[in-house]
C-alpha cells in the first residue's frame, strides 16, 4: 500500500565468522527496509565429505524472518566462515520469478562464484542483446546474471582479473558482494550512487548497504567503499589488518553522484551512509524547509489560543519534523512538535481485509489519528516525499475528520518529476502526482485535500545536505531535476524477459 519510492535491495558480507550466516541473518534482518519481497543467503566453505569447496545456499519469497524460520538451515546447511546476503525488491512483473531470487550461485571454470547486487545497469538492454546474440542462454531476468555472464566469458587469466574486466564493462549503479571459494569482494560503481560500508567484527570482516546493519551483530564501522572501489577480503586480510582494493575507472564526463534519495527516504534514520549519519542529514532538511517556509508564510488566519502542531508521517520523516519545529522556534515563531499520526508496525505487506481491499482501508490499519492532538489546531504534517498522491490525500482525509483548524503539507525534498535509472522504482512519470498537475503546487495541494502544500527547493535540498555533511562529492537528483548524471540506455523492463 506504500506510496513511496521503493528500493530495489540490501546486501550484507561477512568473511572469517564461525558463525557467517547467521551474522549475515541479523544483517538483513537489520537491512529489510531495503526490500521485503525475498531475501537469501549463501556460504562458503570446504566439505571434508566432498573433498571440495562447496557454496551451500537457502532462499526464498518472503521477510527475513519468514525465510529462514528454521534453525535447522543454519546447523545443517549454511556452514561456513564466509557469507553473503540479499534482501530484494523488484519491479511488479519480474517479482513473481523465483530465478530472480538472490544471491546467484554458479560455479565456473575458476570454481564456484555467488554475487548479490544493490543497483541498476544502465547498459543492461545491450549487454543482454550482445549475450543473446552469442547464444548465451539466461535464468533469470535480472541485470545481476549479466554481470555472471561477464565473468565467466572473460578471457583474463585469473578470478580477479575476470572480475576486474567484468566490471569495466558494465555501467550504472551498482554494489556488489562477491563471493568466491576464498575471498569476499565488495564493488561499488564509480560514480558512488549507493551507499556501501565496511565494518569489522573482532577478527571478521563485514560489508553492508548501511551500517545498521554493523550495529544489530555489534560490529565497528571502519569506512565507506569508495566509489570507484573493489575491495578484496581475504585470509592476506586477516594477516596484514587491510583488504587490497582496485580502482574502476569512471565514465568519461561523469562526476560523482551519490543518491541524494538515499539521506531523504530510503535509508534508517539510524545508519551511517556517504560517511555521514542519516539522522543529522534529515534534521537539517527540516530546518532548510523551514528557512524557505516559515510558519507565518503558510498559516491562513490567527491560530487562536492553541499552539500550532508539527507532526510527522511515520517514520522516515520524523526527524525532518523535528528540524522544522527547531528552526521555526528559532526563528521566533510558536509551534510545537507533537505525535498526531500513529502508525501500526504489526500490518503485513500483503494484509487485505476480505470484501475491504480499498486504499483508504488500507491506510488505516497502518495509520491512525490522536484527535486530541489534532482537534481545532493548525497541524503542519511534514513528510519526506509524495509520489502519486493518493495515501497522501488519505492521510489528509483521517486528518480533516479529526476536526483541524487549518491543514499544511510540507515536504523535506522537491516534486519528484522523472524516472530514477540507478537502482529506485519509480511510477511512470505520467503517474507522478506532479506531473499530473502540471507540476502546479496549488492544484497538487488541491488534490491532496490541504490548505496549502510547499516543497523543498532542489537547491534547498542539496544545501542542506552539504551543510550537514561538507564533501567534495556530489549528489544524483535526477529524480527531482531531469540531470542524468550517467548516460542511460532506456528500453526494455526486466518484465518484457519473463517467460510468462
Amino acid at each position: 500500500m506504500s506510496d513511496k519510492p521503493k528500493d530495489y535491495c540490501g546486501i550484507f558480507g561477512v568473511f572469517n565468522h564461525p558463525e557467517a550466516a547467521v551474522q549475515t541473518y541479523y544483517g538483513l534482518h537489520a537491512l529489510q527496509h531495503r526490500g521485503q519481497e525475498s531475501a537469501g543467503i549463501v556460504t562458503s566453505y570446504f566439505d571434508p565429505v566432498k573433498s571440495k569447496k562447496v557454496m551451500p545456499m537457502y532462499k526464498d519469497f518472503g521477510l527475513v524472518l519468514n525465510v529462514f524460520s528454521s534453525k535447522r538451515i543454519f546447523r545443517e546447511q549454511l556452514l561456513g566462515s564466509a557469507a553473503i546476503g540479499h534482501n530484494r525488491y523488484s519491479t511488479s512483473g519480474a517479482a513473481t520469478n523465483a530465478s530472480n531470487i538472490q544471491p546467484f550461485r554458479v560455479h565456473y571454470k575458476n570454481g564456484n562464484i555467488s554475487i548479490a547486487h544493490n543497483g541498476n545497469l544502465t547498459n543492461a538492454r545491450e549487454l543482454r542483446q550482445q549475450f543473446i546474440d552469442d547464444g548465451v542462454l539466461f535464468q533469470s531476468t535480472s541485470d545481476t546474471e549479466l554481470i555472471l555472464h561477464l565473468i565467466s566469458k572473460s578471457d583474463k587469466p585469473t578470478q580477479l582479473e575476470q572480475i576486474q574486466d567484468a566490471m569495466s564493462k558494465i555501467t550504472g549503479a551498482y554494489c556488489l558482494v562477491i563471493l568466491t571459494d576464498d575471498k569476499l569482494i565488495a564493488v561499488r560503481d564509480p560514480n558512488g550512487f549507493r551507499p556501501l560500508a565496511l565494518g569489522k567484527l573482532g577478527e571478521s570482516y563485514v560489508v553492508a548497504s548501511e551500517t545498521c546493519a554493523f550495529d544489530i551483530i555489534g560490529a565497528t564501522y571502519i569506512r565507506d567503499v569508495q566509489p570507484g572501489e573493489m575491495m578484496i577480503i581475504d585470509r592476506n586480510t586477516l594477516d596484514t589488518g587491510e583488504p587490497r582494493s582496485y580502482h574502476l575507472e569512471r565514465q568519461t564526463g561523469t562526476e560523482v553522484s551519490q543518491c541524494i534519495f538515499e539521506y531523504v527516504y530510503f535509508s534508517r534514520p539510524d545508519s551511517r551512509i556517504f560517511g555521514e549519519n542519516v539522522d543529522k542529514i534529515r534534521r537539517k532538511l527540516g530546518k532548510y524547509l523551514a528557512r524557505e517556509h516559515p510558519l507565518p508564510n503558510i498559516m491562513m488566519g490567527d491560530p487562536g489560543d492553541r499552539t500550532p502542531v508539527v507532526i510527522s508521517v511515520p517514520d522516515s520523516s520524523n526527524t525532518a519534523a523535528l528540524g522544522y519545529a527547531q528552526e521555526n522556534a528559532e526563528l521566533g515563531y510558536d509551534c510545537k512538535f507533537e505525535i498526531g499520526l500513529i502508525r501500526n508496525h504489526y500490518v503485513g505487506r500483503t494484509f487485505i481485509a476480505p470484501g475491504q481491499q480499498s486504499r483508504d482501508v488500507k491506510v488505516r490499519t497502518k495509520f491512525n489519528t490522536v484527535r486530541g492532538v489534532l482537534e481545532d489546531r493548525v497541524v503542519i504534517i511534514v513528510d519526506d516525499s509524495i509520489v502519486r498522491g493518493t495515501t497522501s490525500r488519505y492521510l489528509v482525509d483521517m486528518i480533516r475528520q479529526a476536526g483541524p483548524r487549518e491543514v499544511h503539507f510540507l515536504v523535506s525534498s522537491p516534486p519528484i518529476i522523472e524516472p530514477c535509472y540507478y537502482g529506485m522504482d519509480f511510477p511512470n512519470p505520467e503517474e507522478l502526482i506532479a506531473n499530473r498537475h502540471n507540476r502546479d503546487v496549488h492544484a497538487i495541494a488541491d488534490a491532496i485535500g490541504v490548505d496549502s502544500l510547499c516543497y523543498l527547493s532542489p537547491d534547498g535540498l542539496v544545501q542542506a545536505v552539504k551543510e550537514a555533511h561538507p564533501s567534495n562529492h556530489d549528489y544524483c537528483t535526477a529524480c527531482f531535476t531531469g540531470n542524468y548524471p550517467v548516460p542511460v540506455t532506456t528500453g526494455v523492463k526486466k518484465e518484457e524477459n519473463e517467460l510468462t
